[in-house]
């Protein structure tokens, strides 16, 4: 007995269909992130045990330089980033995950763009961040920031343009990694230098000359001066309080305006994503 050939009809891509791809990896990376429990409880352990337990300790130290501020609301914005960029860089690994458990061969032989997935996996991560990023913004009263509407609507946006950013940056690094031990040891070679160099947890005023060019090449700096801006904008500080703790990003005694920092992130993030889609456009 002779079987009849079934036809089968694989629908062509279309935009629509790299939409729904889109919201689809979004909304996944959103449930696994809701459902994980202790991975959100960790991320937020680090950046409030820096806050309240290492920023008391170091404003006891330097409590007479800088009369009339806590030194936790210097290291708010900080902290806001490190949840942010964490929190991002876990999301991007999960490609790795996915890569081991075959979901991510299963997705890229879907009949859907290859860069809708990566722009789902961003979207997702960078949602995702900011989601954690709110639990700190919460915390603003206890160090001293007012809760004001634009301040709050400011620091979200900017932390979801970093988040983008950091989560394109870590799909670029896994895209073409096999297990989670390499992912995460590269990460933590590459993030925690660009955090600590960041300004996230020191004044970037009167710094060593070879530690200013250090702080100007990183990109996180950038991330991180312009929520520091925002926060000490809402605040009644002396000018030379403000001047030692909030000086800004100069480059040759210019300094740097924040509508330029946050295009310089954005800039690097489209950079960043469009390496990251290449990367997978060549991925097995």
């Amino acid at each position: 007995m002779t079987g009849e050939a079934i036809s089968v009809r694989v629908p062509r891509r279309s935009a629509g269909h790299d939409l729904r791809a889109v919201k689809i990896v979004l909304h996944r990376e959103m449930l696994r992130f809701v459902n994980d429990r202790t991975r959100m409880v960790s991320m937020l352990i680090q950046p409030v045990l820096w806050l309240f337990v290492m920023g008391t300790g170091l404003g006891t130290l330097v409590r007479g330089a800088i009369p009339g501020v806590d030194f936790r609301t210097f290291m708010y914005p900080g902290m806001i980033s490190m949840t942010v960029i964490m929190t991002a860089m876990f999301s991007a690994g999960s490609i790795v995950w996915d890569r081991e458990f075959g979901f991510l061969r299963e997705m890229l032989v879907a009949p859907v763009s290859r860069g809708a997935i990566v722009v789902g996996k961003c979207l997702g991560g960078a949602v995702v961040a900011v989601g954690q990023g709110v639990v700190i913004l919460a915390m603003a009263g206890l160090v001293g920031v007012p809760y004001s509407p634009g301040l709050m609507l400011t620091l979200l946006l900017e932390m979801f343009l970093a988040a983008f950013t950091i989560t394109a940056f870590g799909v670029t690094l896994a895209a073409r990694m096999k297990n989670m031990q390499t992912f995460f040891g590269l990460m933590q070679m590459a993030i925690m230098p660009m955090m600590f160099l960041s300004g996230a947890m020191f004044p970037l005023g009167n710094l060593p000359s070879w530690l200013h060019v250090l702080t100007t090449v990183n990109p996180l700096t950038y991330a991180v001066d312009p929520m520091r801006q925002a926060v000490f904008s809402h605040l009644s500080v002396p000018a030379e309080v403000n001047a030692m703790l909030n000086p800004g990003v100069q480059w040759f005694g210019w300094q740097v305006p924040v509508a330029l920092e946050l295009g310089l992130v954005a800039a690097i993030g489209a950079v960043l994503l469009g390496l990251a889609i290449a990367q997978f456009r060549r991925a097995d």
